[in-house]
């Protein structure tokens, strides 16, 4: 069952053109939709990702990779400049009008990273956990 399921998913085909070697494709689809249903793919995740993150198999930096970032199609020509501010939200208003999109962004990404990194430091002083 298990290959049939990564064979699928590696390859793209359709759950009818799976191999005959899997088994009946519908019995592979159906306990393919149970294991999602029920948590067991994400269950498997975290015990894979938990012996490996034990046996410093992963490296947790993050990177951002914005060559796969799409703009729709109707974003061509739209405004650059900033909105401008409104008297009614007073000094607040001001205080970010200052600040880019990219810099809020990066700011952001930075305030995520620190994150991670001190979940992953308290991940590695805590015992691991079986379930």
């Amino acid at each position: 069952m298990i290959d049939g399921i990564l064979h699928r998913v590696r390859t793209g085909v359709q759950w009818r053109d799976l191999p005959e070697r899997f088994g009946p494709w519908k019995t592979v689809y159906e306990r393919h939709r149970l294991w999602s249903a029920d948590g067991t793919w994400e269950r498997l995740l975290q015990q894979v990702q938990a012996a490996a993150d034990a046996a410093g198999e992963i490296d947790w930096d993050i990177a951002v990779d914005s060559t796969i970032v799409r703009a729709h199609q109707h974003a061509a020509g739209a405004y650059t400049d900033p909105p401008p501010a409104l008297a009614s939200k007073g000094a607040q208003a001001a205080e970010h009008q200052a600040e880019t999109p990219w810099q809020s962004l990066h700011a952001r990404l930075a305030e995520v990273v620190r994150e991670v990194r001190a979940w992953a430091a308290r991940a590695v002083g805590s015992p691991a956990s079986s379930t």
